[in-house]
């Protein structure tokens, strides 16, 4: 058997559990197309009039501008319970004392003295918690795919529509200063921006003093429409210390002064969202569906009135694409094409001072335009792909064209639309919540097509006979032994036991605006395991000449074998360990094969558990905190240690192909 047919033999192998992977991922991991239809003022998202008041005044589309401008503050890792307001304790009761609780005093201080002007929302995150991909939902309103968590080391340009291209496109004038992450998600789209280096965790000052810098400056200058500040600070001291250590504290002051300025800065035309993409874990990580990394903190601030009552005792919980089609309309502009998300209704009742019927009218016209382009997405969608479930679909649809039905009808007889008006918005919110939920769950369908090439590359045989066979159990114990240390290095399948100060061994001070070498860093010391002892598995075959040779000197050392040895003096003299590779080289290939099969298949075998756990609980409660996770790091360690095998085997027989002349060369030299 030729060395590059055993290569070429294992690789076709790996193909195929590859090319299974890839199969079961497309069907399981938030996988969905991403449209390229983009909204517009010309086109209203679906038949009808718009509503009252929408045409014929300045910066008017699909409804009336509330706000000729927003200062958008993203605090990278802003918990939301980092903004709570903190109550005084009861009587006899200890304080709670904690160094992130009750830091950003600005917010408690204008919820009691302005109701009507704020709110503060609890902001529930989509998994994965990874920084780009929250952005991508805050500008996208929709959800992106799990598998994407990697491509947080690298972005890539939005082709979705979304906020900053409506924006641009309606002439606004975007301004940008903080992680440099937007500037390749959105290249060219701002018409000034101040991008600084993001991955350097350890610097918990140089993002945010930068900010600082140009922010007010910017404000007073007057030339911008949309400002948006992504501070990184918070979510640097989390990686860093951990949400208790003092600095976080520190941290947390800084935002609320800046917080305190900006307020102090803003004109009546002006709308502050201040806004965590994210919180974090105990440790500080995130990167899962933890608690408290989905729970994030949402804060909205209008020098005149924008809400009709007073903030409730605990905070709403809304879903953090909810922020998307919320300020579309409210700046005038049309809803990205593929959001999803439900517009924060209230925000349209038009202040204290607004009567309940027309308040009520107002938050209709919202949800209908809201409901309308959701409705013209989900159409578009599914005659694009079939991924969405054509029976959840239907019913949707009856239930928006019922519900559009009777807004219409609102709107023809308003004269008795107080009664009614309660039903057709519950109506519309459902149909809304109904087709987020169905998009989530429809992006996650588990695909068989996975198991039947997995069954084809787990079914190719792997017993051949030879005197180097390798038993099964060693080779079991080996791959045990590479899962073991995975573990005992302090490794879990979960996206925050991740060792993220890998990144910087040996470059203390960062990788400037280097991507891959970190990733790199991260991924050797996450797969380390994996990689070691699939190259170091070829060093089984060594096993049978390492059992023979222990046998052979405890019968060597047994006094009642004497006789026996005296019998077969011959095997004093038989060649061990690897010396009889030389004996049999035909053999010795295809023990490498055999060797090969049997070390795929038992990681196949794992990896089949995984998918098979997977796909059976792929609509339980923790399938994005343990099924999914489990299931990406078993497909990557799949990978590596089949890259790392074949590499091993490689490695094996040029070390064969070197002793091999080496041999020849004696031999000659015996000759003469």
């Amino acid at each position: 058997m030729q060395k590059a047919s055993v290569l070429l033999f294992l690789a076709w192998v790996c193909f195929l559990f590859y090319t299974g992977i890839t199969l079961f991922t497309s069907g399981f991991l938030l996988t969905r197309l991403e449209l390229t239809n983009h909204s517009s003022c010309q086109e209203p998202p679906g038949p009808g009039s718009l509503p009252p008041g929408s045409q014929g005044k300045p910066g008017a589309c699909w409804m009336s501008s509330r706000f000729s401008r927003v200062v958008l503050v993203l605090i990278d890792a802003l918990r939301f319970d980092f903004a709570q307001p903190q109550h005084s304790h009861a009587p006899g009761e200890p304080p709670v004392s904690l160094p992130f609780l009750g830091k950003l005093s600005s917010l408690k201080r204008i919820l009691e003295i302005q109701p009507h002007h704020a709110r503060l929302y609890r902001s529930q995150v989509d998994p994965p918690t990874t920084t780009m991909q929250r952005l991508k939902a805050l500008t996208t309103g929709s959800l992106p795919t799990f598998i994407d968590a990697g491509s947080n080391f690298a972005s890539h340009a939005i082709v979705e529509d979304n906020l900053i291209k409506q924006l641009t496109s309606a002439g606004r004038r975007v301004v940008f200063m903080g992680d440099d992450t937007w500037k390749d998600l959105f290249p060219g789209a701002f018409s000034k921006a101040f991008f600084f280096p993001s991955f350097n965790v350890r610097d918990l000052d140089t993002v945010d003093n930068g900010i600082l810098e140009h922010l007010y400056p910017t404000m007073d200058s007057g030339e911008w429409d949309v400002l948006i500040a992504h501070f990184l600070g918070v979510d640097h001291c989390g990686h860093k210390h951990g949400p208790h250590h003092p600095e976080m504290a520190k941290k947390l002051s800084q935002m609320d002064q800046v917080i305190q300025g900006l307020v102090e800065h803003l004109e009546n035309d002006t709308l502050l969202v201040v806004a965590g993409d994210h919180g974090m874990t105990m440790n500080g990580d995130h990167g899962g569906d933890s608690e408290l990394e989905v729970s994030a903190a949402l804060f909205l601030y209008s020098p005149t009135a924008l809400f009709p009552s007073t903030p409730p005792e605990e905070p709403e919980v809304i879903p953090q694409v909810s922020l998307v089609p919320t300020l579309a309309l409210l700046l005038g502009l049309p809803i990205p094409f593929g959001n999803i998300g439900e517009v924060m209704a209230e925000v349209f009742s038009g202040g204290e001072d607004s009567q309940p019927l027309s308040s009520a009218l107002a938050q209709a016209s919202a949800l209908h335009l809201n409901a309308q382009q959701v409705s013209r997405f989900l159409h578009t969608y599914s005659a694009a792909t079939e991924n969405l479930q054509a029976k959840k679909l239907h019913q949707l649809q009856k239930l928006f064209s019922k519900a559009s039905a009777d807004y219409q009808w609102l709107l023809q007889r308003p004269k008795g639309a107080e009664a009614t008006l309660p039903t057709v918005i519950a109506e519309l919110q459902q149909f809304l919540r109904g087709a987020r939920a169905m998009c989530i769950e429809s992006w996650a369908r588990f695909s068989l097509s996975f198991l039947l090439l997995h069954l084809l590359a787990a079914g190719i045989p792997v017993t051949t006979s030879g005197p180097f066979t390798v038993p099964w159990q060693a080779v079991s114990a080996w791959a045990l032994m590479a899962t073991q240390t995975f573990y005992s290095t302090g490794h879990q399948p979960v996206f925050p036991a991740i060792h993220w100060h890998a990144a910087f061994v040996g470059f203390p001070e960062g990788h400037g605006s280097c991507t891959w070498l970190p990733a790199l860093l991260v991924g050797a010391n996450t797969f380390a395991s994996h990689l070691l002892f699939a190259v170091g598995c070829p060093l089984l075959l060594l096993w049978p000449f390492l059992c023979e040779s222990q046998g052979f000197r405890k019968r060597q050392q047994s006094p009642g074998n004497e006789a026996e040895a005296r019998v077969r003096p011959e095997e004093e003299e038989e060649p061990l360990m690897e010396m009889r590779l030389r004996d049999a080289p035909h053999h010795f290939y295809a023990a490498l094969l055999q060797l090969g099969l049997k070390y795929l298949f038992i990681l196949g075998v794992q990896i089949l558990a995984c998918t098979l756990a997977a796909s059976i609980l792929r609509r339980h409660l923790m399938v994005w905190k343990v099924f999914a996770p489990k299931f990406i790091f078993e497909a990557v360690g799949f990978i590596v240690s089949s890259v790392g095998l074949l590499l091993g085997i490689a490695l094996v027989m040029r070390v064969d192909g070197a002793v091999s002349s080496w041999f020849r060369q004696l031999f000659l030299a015996q000759q003469r």
